[in-house]
């Protein structure tokens, strides 16, 4: 809104300064500011208000340590995350803009799945809360949303790479471009010299005009990284800062790609795939980074609220859309091996428990206990300690994504 204002007083009356609103490096450092004051002031009010309704964690007693003394704790915190991401965005996005528009979507559609679950087991009682399929069904119908815009939309396009170098005219101030605008379900192989990657290919066997059924490869592709990613950043949530801190650490790494593949100067250096108006997501991220880290105020051991699925489902979907919309979702693995460690942990301690006790008649387990975080509770580890060197593990995945810009 404060975008389109200034746009208007530059243009119309040319008010000094309010030309400095085009700018996104501009817009998104106020709107990291921005997020950092909601989340950390107002925070503490939603926490009040969330005790008052006595909105208070349920803890099932899973032999942990410290792990009663945090029963009664208020959850909900991902309210927080959603308000202070939402309000900066409102503010100082481009509001038409078509990216910005699905994240505003998969924001308030993965609030509302995580907030339902939620208010299931706090005020029906019932610690399953919202049954699993219906979960999928929401992370389904999302994906279906976000694939279907990004392959059907016309304003959702890539430049093809041109074999002569962009030049800039300085008298016409412009920049003279050899290449043009296209629709493609191309995506980026990470540590690969030629690192692009057509999901239409794998329908070339059809014969011509294979490419208008690229939809159905590329579609359950969205659909799968969104479950996946969302579920990955839900089961990561079980210790006090975890999923905030690390989620905070691959966000701003992500905010690198999208300023540099919507930047057509940067994106042409480091000979990265240019795509027109994603740059505005770097608004987004930032005001997402910052709400995050404001929540870590509170959130930070021992906490004082707990995000709930209302945060961790929102915080998935949200990077999981970041990532496609970039064209990075093949980095996801690299980037978010923190959420990814965290499914593969219950998917194979479940799996060898089943196996096990139907062959031997007794389940075994390979870990302590799963997700993976909790394993090293049970050996003893603090969670802070815990929690410090998921992150510090983080950091170090977000650099060697951030290094495959060059690396190759």
């Amino acid at each position: 809104m404060l975008y389109y204002l200034f746009e208007y007083l530059d243009k119309t009356i040319d008010f000094p300064g309010a030309g400095v609103f085009q700018y996104i490096t501009f817009r998104s450092a106020l709107a990291l500011i921005l997020s950092l004051m909601i989340s950390t002031i107002y925070g503490k009010k939603i926490i009040n208000f969330l005790r008052k309704q006595q909105v208070g964690e349920t803890v099932r007693e899973l032999g942990l340590a410290g792990q009663t003394q945090k029963a009664g704790t208020p959850t909900m915190g991902g309210l927080i995350i959603i308000v202070a991401t939402l309000i900066p965005v409102f503010l100082l996005s481009k509001l038409n803009n078509i990216y910005i528009i699905l994240l505003i979507v998969t924001t308030l559609w993965m609030g509302i799945i995580g907030f339902i679950d939620d208010y299931i087991k706090i005020f029906k009682k019932d610690k399953q809360g919202l049954k699993g399929i219906f979960k999928v069904i929401g992370q389904v119908g999302l994906g279906i949303i976000v694939g279907s815009v990004l392959y059907f939309s016309p304003v959702v396009t890539i430049r093809e790479k041109s074999l002569k170098p962009i030049t800039f005219n300085k008298t016409e101030n412009i920049i003279n471009l050899e290449s043009k605008e296209i629709k493609s379900t191309t995506t980026t192989i990470p540590f690969t010299k030629n690192n692009e990657l057509d999901y239409a290919r794998a329908l070339s066997f059809m014969g011509d005009g294979y490419e208008k059924w690229a939809w159905i490869i590329f579609i359950p592709i969205v659909i799968f990284i969104i479950t996946a990613v969302s579920n990955g950043a839900n089961l990561t949530d079980g210790i006090d800062g975890l999923a905030a801190g690390t989620s905070a650490i691959s966000v701003l790494a992500l905010g690198i790609f999208t300023f540099v593949s919507g930047n057509i100067i940067l994106s042409s250096y480091l000979n990265v795939m240019y795509i027109p108006n994603s740059g505005e997501m770097t608004v987004f991220i930032a005001a997402f980074a910052g709400a995050l880290i404001g929540f870590l105020w509170y959130n930070s051991y021992p906490a004082s609220v707990f995000m709930g699925d209302t945060g961790s489902l929102t915080i998935g979907g949200i990077i999981a859309v970041l990532a496609i919309s970039v064209r990075k979702e093949m980095l996801l693995p690299v980037l978010c091996a923190i959420f990814f460690a965290e499914n593969l942990s219950v998917i194979i301690q479940v799996a060898y428990f089943k196996y096990t006790k139907k062959r031997f008649g007794e389940g075994k387990r390979i870990f302590l206990m799963s997700p993976l975080h909790h394993h090293y509770q049970k050996k003893g580890y603090h969670e802070s300690k815990i929690v410090t060197r998921f992150w510090i593990v983080a950091i170090m995945l977000s650099i060697v994504s951030i290094v495959t810009l060059k690396l190759r």
